[in-house]
């Protein structure tokens, strides 16, 4: 690495120099990120159960995981500066303190309000959680080998882990009781926190030491929050609801005035530069697209699977399991063998076109659909083609960044995966809804007997779910050709890492990732 370059990451010239803690710090990163993403999907199998103890209605049932999802999204940006101004190490163990008591509270809940209010609370610490782990995995791995090596694993977990919560979920549930959905947080956030309190070592001179951009965090956080449950009501109340249209013109509005406030004060809270290089704008808008198509995906597959074909929720949890060992595969072996080979497009393109190919064959559903002949190869290429192409993303998500903004780039890519979550589980949910009325409106009327009719309504709810797959294909298919036309970086060269204020963008070098997922 030239002096230039050194000097402007800060970073360590070579691998040698690195952190001697490096590797063991990423254990307990790993786990804290693993403990958020199971967050997202272990709660939903204990749902039902919950609901029942709690007198929780069905129309306010949907707040459980809107809480957390309007918290976690509307914040996340907030928690990634705030990462930047405490520092990285400070901001990572407040969060898993912090996630360890909310979770605590909804394990312990005795009430609907106590339920919602523990949500939001797990929300808002792991919007301070998540950018500080990616953040510190980057600062700290520095030498191109490695750092392919780190964010393999960490992309692994990041891709699979929603699945892993599925199976844990259904065995917590099914076997203990739903509170162990919550219960299950602490001994993770414990260890974590206590792992990273005397294992980590923050590379010095990283921190964002200005003052907070007051209206760009208030702009900004009720403008994401406006925004992720615009798309949740429309989920539930439709599209033409009068204040689901009045929370996406909201949304509009604060996002256009917060975008104005950052090009105008001296110290914002989202520098446009952040958003602007070609190839971290490409990471974030192909990665949204891609978990737009996922998160609908892991709903109409669980539904099939529990539904339609019978399974229990730890049979359904299991089943996901071929495509969790796809992504393993595709981010621990595939992407980091050949990440320090081939441009990142050429990882990024592919993977997310085997996905497409694998949501294709999802197409082909019906009732009585093998799952070895039709779901099994369907997972395998989904999990390769996620995996591959998530790894190169995660670390390309702060290419060419400043060390100073590291939280808030990281924050970027958490917020590309929350809003395209909501967006993805949103719209393909009301695709499928329609498909499936349009469907049962059409063909009940030839079903005589009762059992005819609950046919009819279950070809009805399969054809809903292909329906919507196919919007799922087209939308991987975008996520591939973004991706091939606007990240433009060349492989990174072995052992050396690019300084941030050198050459944005170049074709040859890939700067450290100072990033977050």
């Amino acid at each position: 690495m030239s002096r230039t370059a050194s000097k402007a990451t800060g970073a360590p010239a070579a691998s040698g120099s690195g952190d001697a803690n490096r590797w063991k710090a990423l254990v307990f990163i790993a786990l804290a990120q693993l403990m958020v993403v199971l967050d997202a999907t272990i709660v939903n199998i204990a749902l039902p159960s919950a609901q029942q103890d709690l007198g929780i209605s069905d129309g306010n049932r949907q707040w459980v995981v809107t809480a957390y999802a309007l918290a976690f999204g509307g914040l996340l940006l907030f928690g990634g500066r705030i990462a930047d101004l405490w520092g990285r190490k400070r901001a990572f163990v407040t969060g898993l303190g912090g996630f360890a008591f909310a979770s605590a509270l909804g394990g312990a809940a005795t009430n609907e309000a106590m339920m919602f209010g523990a949500r939001a609370l797990q929300g808002a610490f792991g919007a301070l959680l998540a950018p500080a782990a990616l953040s510190l995995l980057a600062v700290m791995f520095t030498d191109a080998k490695e750092r392919a090596k780190a964010f393999g694993i960490y992309g692994a977990i990041a891709g699979g882990g929603g699945a892993v919560g599925l199976i844990l979920g259904g065995f917590l549930t099914e076997y203990l009781d739903w509170r162990w959905t919550f219960f299950v947080n602490i001994p993770f956030a414990v260890v974590a926190a206590l792992g990273a309190w005397f294992v980590i070592r923050e590379p010095e001179g990283g921190r964002n030491r200005n003052p907070l951009d007051i209206p760009g965090v208030l702009l900004s956080t009720l403008g994401l929050v406006a925004l992720v449950y615009g798309f949740t009501r429309a989920e539930s109340e439709g599209w033409s609801d009068s204040l689901t249209i009045g929370m996406f013109v909201a949304s509009a509005v604060l996002l256009i005035a917060f975008v104005l406030v950052e090009a105008k004060v001296k110290a914002p809270l989202l520098p446009l530069r952040v958003i602007t290089e070609r190839n971290r704008g490409g990471v974030y808008l192909s990665l949204g697209l891609a978990i737009i198509a996922m998160f609908g995906l892991f709903l109409f597959l669980t539904y099939y699977l529990q539904v339609v074909k019978g399974y229990s929720p730890v049979k359904t949890g299991f089943a996901f399991l071929p495509m969790i060992a796809g992504m393993i595969t595709g981010s621990t072996q595939i992407g980091t063998r050949l990440m320090t080979r081939v441009p990142p497009r050429l990882l990024m393109g592919p993977g997310f076109l085997v996905a497409a190919a694998g949501m294709l064959l999802l197409t082909q559903l019906e009732i009585g659909s093998s799952y070895a002949a039709t779901l099994l190869p369907a997972m395998i290429l989904l999990g390769l083609g996620m995996g591959t192409a998530f790894m190169p993303a995660m670390s390309l998500a702060t290419l060419g960044v400043q060390p100073r903004d590291a939280g808030v780039a990281s924050a970027m890519v958490n917020t590309s995966q929350q809003v395209g979550g909501a967006i993805g589980t949103a719209l393909l949910n009301t695709i499928a809804a329609s498909a499936t009325t349009s469907y049962i409106k059409d063909h009940i009327a030839s079903a005589g007997s009762r059992p005819q009719q609950q046919m009819v309504q279950l070809e009805g709810m399969v054809h809903g779910y292909t329906s919507a797959i196919w919007f799922a294909v087209g939308i991987l298919v975008a996520a591939a050709a973004i991706a091939m036309t606007f990240i433009n970086a060349g492989r990174p060269n072995m052992g050396t890492v690019a300084g941030s204020g050198a050459g944005e963008g170049a074709e040859d070098e890939v700067p450290v990732p100072v990033v977050a997922h």
